[in-house]
């Protein structure tokens, strides 16, 4: 695998972006001004981030984010962006647990004065582990903190995870659910396919990620255990820590309903793929870090809950990441950043991965 160039993540224009902020302002605040809006250069490929200040004698607070669902003239990264689905997501675990989640101020549904929907909520200080270059890499300040604060940071994010599941009631969460028969993770797994036909509705289709969902089928677990409000983007690079503690959950647009170990897999996919593409570059990493055997036994320690099918949600995740992964690479293409391959699979980064998942061989003696 190879690092790619960061791809764009906007067409906005940032001082258009700036001055219409500022006019919505003077509707929610009259005399409000925008403090040296940004978009940060981590800005995601989903919705739009912008950071400012606030201005005003009566301001809920100083510093404010502002998620912006992404343009629709950028080839979306996904077909739907409910921003008010985020917003009520938000205010619902904040209200029920103590993840700490950005107080959320304003939510906007009319695309009129941004050009889409947006909600601003409280800006938390901290840093978060990088993803361009990945926090595996060699440089950044998780790579260099010690085995201790490491250790430190998992434990604190698996009981955010813990507490997560156990605090906030999966009855008041049904606008979570996606439509249609069967079961949660049934459900889920089949608006997994809807979106990956959506993907690959004007583009080549994928052989590995169609052999995916035939895994699944045929590797359902026996049993899936009960409910809960799921996070849905469960990773480190959606938190913001002060020191090595947790003190913002951010990104909650893939939340979900549906057995714990959709975060649970996800969490420790999405580390082991950043872990991966560290090696293919000749890197050490951080290979101890969020080991999934020691996930699933401290998180069964910290909720009494034993993670099972693990196989199949650590595989489910790396499918989910690899159709994600697609539709961002076709995205490249669409904006001249890259060259379509002969085969469309080697667009996937974690293709090999993936590959060894379906023969059994990528987790070892690791098996649930």
């Amino acid at each position: 695998m190879t690092v790619p160039d960061r791809p764009r993540t906007t067409t906005r224009h940032p001082a258009a972006l700036a001055r219409a902020l500022d006019a919505w302002l003077a509707t929610r605040l009259p005399g409000a001004r925008a403090l040296d809006p940004v978009v940060p250069e981590s800005n995601g490929m989903s919705s739009e981030t912008v950071l400012f200040g606030l201005d005003h004698p009566d301001a809920p607070a100083t510093g404010c984010a502002l998620r912006l669902a992404a343009d629709p003239a950028a080839y979306t990264v996904f077909p739907r962006y409910d921003m008010a689905r985020q917003y009520r997501t938000q205010r619902l675990v904040a209200a029920h647990s103590d993840v700490p989640v950005p107080r959320v101020l304003w939510l906007e549904e009319d695309e009129g004065p941004l050009g889409a929907p947006f909600f601003v909520m409280e800006r938390v200080e901290g840093r978060v582990p990088p993803d361009v270059m990945p926090y595996t890499y060699e440089g950044n300040w998780l790579h260099s903190a010690t085995d201790a604060e490491r250790a430190a940071l998992q434990e604190a994010t698996l009981s955010v995870l813990a507490r997560l599941h156990g605090q906030v009631p999966a009855e008041l969460a049904g606008f979570l659910a996606e439509p249609g028969p069967g079961t949660p993770l049934r459900r889920h797994v089949a608006a997994q396919r809807r979106y990956y036909e959506w993907v690959v509705a004007d583009q080549p289709r994928s052989p590995v990620i169609e052999r995916g969902f035939a895994w699944l089928t045929s590797n359902w677990p026996d049993e899936e255990g009960d409910t809960v409000v799921c996070w849905g983007d469960a990773r480190i690079g959606n938190i913001v820590y002060d020191g090595f503690e947790p003190v913002a959950v951010l990104d909650w647009e893939m939340a979900a309903l549906g057995p714990r170990e959709l975060d649970l897999g996800w969490t420790v996919y999405l580390h082991r793929f950043f872990q991966d593409l560290t090696e293919s570059m000749g890197q050490e990493g951080l290979p101890g870090f969020f080991d999934r055997r020691a996930v699933e036994a401290r998180y069964a320690e910290l909720t009494g809950h034993t993670p099972r099918a693990m196989d199949f949600h650590t595989f489910y995740a790396a499918l989910r990441h690899a159709i994600v992964m697609l539709r961002i690479a076709y995205r490249r293409i669409h904006f001249g950043e890259a060259v379509p391959p002969p085969d469309p699979d080697d667009l996937i980064m974690h293709r090999a991965s993936l590959e060894r998942m379906l023969e059994g061989s990528y987790w070892g003696e690791v098996r649930t």
